[in-house]
Protein backbone atom coordinates (compact mmCIF):
# COMPACT_ATOMS: atom_id res chain seq x y z
CA UNK A 1 0.00 0.00 0.00
CA UNK A 2 1.34 2.87 -1.17
CA UNK A 3 0.88 6.62 0.95
CA UNK A 4 0.98 6.93 4.25
CA UNK A 5 -1.74 4.08 4.69
CA UNK A 6 -4.91 4.57 7.18
CA UNK A 7 -4.82 5.00 10.34
CA UNK A 8 -5.66 1.43 11.20
CA UNK A 9 -2.58 0.21 9.35
CA UNK A 10 -0.56 3.20 10.71
CA UNK A 11 -1.64 1.75 14.50
CA UNK A 12 -0.82 -1.70 13.64
CA UNK A 13 2.86 -0.24 11.97
CA UNK A 14 3.71 1.25 15.20
CA UNK A 15 2.64 -1.67 17.69
CA UNK A 16 4.63 -3.76 15.75
CA UNK A 17 2.15 -6.40 14.55
CA UNK A 18 1.97 -8.22 11.42
CA UNK A 19 -0.28 -8.33 9.03
CA UNK A 20 -1.47 -8.57 5.62
CA UNK A 21 -3.91 -6.10 3.41
CA UNK A 22 -6.23 -7.35 1.26
CA UNK A 23 -7.70 -5.25 -0.75
CA UNK A 24 -11.01 -5.95 -2.93
CA UNK A 25 -13.37 -4.24 -5.26
CA UNK A 26 -15.94 -2.43 -3.03
CA UNK A 27 -19.42 -1.99 -4.77
CA UNK A 28 -20.25 0.92 -2.35
CA UNK A 29 -23.94 -0.43 -2.20
CA UNK A 30 -25.67 -3.41 -0.65
CA UNK A 31 -26.50 -4.66 2.78
CA UNK A 32 -23.50 -5.51 3.95
CA UNK A 33 -20.16 -4.51 3.37
CA UNK A 34 -18.92 -7.30 5.29
CA UNK A 35 -20.14 -10.08 3.83
CA UNK A 36 -19.48 -8.32 0.23
CA UNK A 37 -15.55 -8.57 1.93
CA UNK A 38 -15.68 -12.01 3.05
CA UNK A 39 -17.43 -12.89 -0.96
CA UNK A 40 -14.91 -10.46 -2.79
CA UNK A 41 -11.75 -12.39 -1.35
CA UNK A 42 -13.66 -15.60 -0.79
CA UNK A 43 -12.86 -16.08 3.31
CA UNK A 44 -15.31 -18.09 5.27
CA UNK A 45 -18.01 -15.40 6.62
CA UNK A 46 -16.30 -16.61 10.37
CA UNK A 47 -13.39 -14.76 10.22
CA UNK A 48 -14.16 -12.01 8.73
CA UNK A 49 -15.48 -9.17 11.42
CA UNK A 50 -17.64 -6.17 11.42
CA UNK A 51 -16.79 -3.56 13.88
CA UNK A 52 -20.14 -1.72 15.14
CA UNK A 53 -21.01 0.99 17.07
CA UNK A 54 -22.86 0.87 19.50
CA UNK A 55 -24.18 2.78 23.34
CA UNK A 56 -23.93 1.23 26.50
CA UNK A 57 -25.36 2.83 29.14
CA UNK A 58 -24.88 5.91 27.11
CA UNK A 59 -21.39 5.69 26.35
CA UNK A 60 -20.13 4.36 22.73
CA UNK A 61 -18.87 1.11 22.65
CA UNK A 62 -17.72 -0.91 20.08
CA UNK A 63 -18.86 -4.30 19.21
CA UNK A 64 -16.64 -6.79 16.75
CA UNK A 65 -18.73 -9.97 15.66
CA UNK A 66 -17.91 -12.36 12.16
CA UNK A 67 -20.06 -10.47 9.64
CA UNK A 68 -22.68 -13.07 8.94
CA UNK A 69 -23.98 -13.13 12.42
CA UNK A 70 -25.72 -9.85 14.10
CA UNK A 71 -24.27 -7.75 17.83
CA UNK A 72 -26.37 -9.32 20.68
CA UNK A 73 -27.22 -5.71 22.31
CA UNK A 74 -27.83 -7.39 25.65
CA UNK A 75 -25.00 -9.49 25.19
CA UNK A 76 -22.70 -6.25 24.81
CA UNK A 77 -24.19 -4.61 27.68
CA UNK A 78 -22.85 -7.21 29.83
CA UNK A 79 -19.54 -8.16 28.60
CA UNK A 80 -18.88 -4.24 28.77
CA UNK A 81 -20.16 -3.83 32.06
CA UNK A 82 -23.70 -2.09 31.44
CA UNK A 83 -27.21 -2.54 31.94
CA UNK A 84 -28.88 -1.37 28.56
CA UNK A 85 -27.74 -1.04 25.03
CA UNK A 86 -28.77 0.25 21.53
CA UNK A 87 -27.04 0.79 18.36
CA UNK A 88 -25.17 4.13 18.24
CA UNK A 89 -25.96 6.68 15.66
CA UNK A 90 -24.33 6.15 12.54
CA UNK A 91 -23.22 10.43 11.98
CA UNK A 92 -22.26 9.75 15.89
CA UNK A 93 -20.08 6.59 14.80
CA UNK A 94 -18.25 8.01 12.24
CA UNK A 95 -17.67 11.33 13.97
CA UNK A 96 -16.21 9.55 16.88
CA UNK A 97 -14.11 6.66 14.94
CA UNK A 98 -13.10 9.03 12.22
CA UNK A 99 -14.11 6.65 9.95
CA UNK A 100 -17.00 6.44 7.22
CA UNK A 101 -20.04 3.51 7.82
CA UNK A 102 -18.63 0.37 6.12
CA UNK A 103 -15.00 1.32 6.80
CA UNK A 104 -14.97 1.27 10.38
CA UNK A 105 -12.04 -0.55 11.64
CA UNK A 106 -11.90 -1.26 15.36
CA UNK A 107 -8.15 -0.35 14.63
CA UNK A 108 -6.79 3.80 15.06
CA UNK A 109 -10.23 5.20 16.24
CA UNK A 110 -10.20 9.05 16.50
CA UNK A 111 -11.27 8.35 19.58
CA UNK A 112 -10.02 4.72 21.71
CA UNK A 113 -13.95 3.19 22.53
CA UNK A 114 -14.33 0.47 25.26
CA UNK A 115 -14.54 -2.75 22.42
CA UNK A 116 -15.82 -5.98 23.00
CA UNK A 117 -14.79 -8.76 20.45
CA UNK A 118 -17.06 -11.70 20.25
CA UNK A 119 -15.42 -15.13 21.36
CA UNK A 120 -15.72 -16.78 18.05
CA UNK A 121 -12.36 -14.74 17.06
CA UNK A 122 -10.57 -17.39 19.20
CA UNK A 123 -11.29 -20.13 16.65
CA UNK A 124 -9.06 -19.19 14.12
CA UNK A 125 -5.53 -18.15 13.28
CA UNK A 126 -6.29 -15.13 11.65
CA UNK A 127 -9.30 -13.68 10.84
CA UNK A 128 -9.96 -10.02 9.13
CA UNK A 129 -11.26 -6.35 9.80
CA UNK A 130 -11.15 -3.46 8.33
CA UNK A 131 -8.34 -1.62 7.53
CA UNK A 132 -10.23 2.01 7.90
CA UNK A 133 -11.80 2.22 4.33
CA UNK A 134 -14.41 0.13 2.12
CA UNK A 135 -12.66 -2.26 -0.07
CA UNK A 136 -9.78 -3.07 2.05
CA UNK A 137 -9.50 -5.55 4.75
CA UNK A 138 -6.68 -6.50 7.26
CA UNK A 139 -5.66 -9.96 8.23
CA UNK A 140 -4.17 -10.36 11.74
CA UNK A 141 -3.68 -12.73 14.62
CA UNK A 142 -6.90 -12.64 17.05
CA UNK A 143 -4.13 -11.91 19.86
CA UNK A 144 -2.86 -9.02 17.77
CA UNK A 145 -6.43 -7.36 17.40
CA UNK A 146 -7.43 -8.03 20.92
CA UNK A 147 -4.32 -6.31 22.53
CA UNK A 148 -4.33 -3.59 20.31
CA UNK A 149 -7.79 -2.67 20.55
CA UNK A 150 -7.47 -3.29 24.31
CA UNK A 151 -10.52 -5.28 24.34
CA UNK A 152 -12.57 -7.93 26.17
CA UNK A 153 -14.12 -11.17 24.40
CA UNK A 154 -17.39 -12.65 25.51
CA UNK A 155 -20.45 -14.36 23.13
CA UNK A 156 -21.92 -11.19 21.82
CA UNK A 157 -22.98 -12.63 18.27
CA UNK A 158 -26.19 -13.98 17.14
CA UNK A 159 -26.42 -16.32 14.21
CA UNK A 160 -29.35 -14.29 12.36
CA UNK A 161 -28.19 -11.03 10.94
CA UNK A 162 -30.18 -7.87 11.23
CA UNK A 163 -27.93 -4.85 11.74
CA UNK A 164 -27.54 -2.05 9.52
CA UNK A 165 -24.70 -2.38 8.69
Amino acid sequence: MSGKGTPATVAAGRAKIGFTLHPYEASGGGASYGEEAADALGVERGRVFKTLVAEVDGALTVGVVPVGASLDLKALAAAAGGKKAAMADPKAAERTTGYVRGGISPLGQRKRLPTVIDASVAAYATVYVSAGRRGLQMELAPADLIRLTGAATGPIATAARADPV
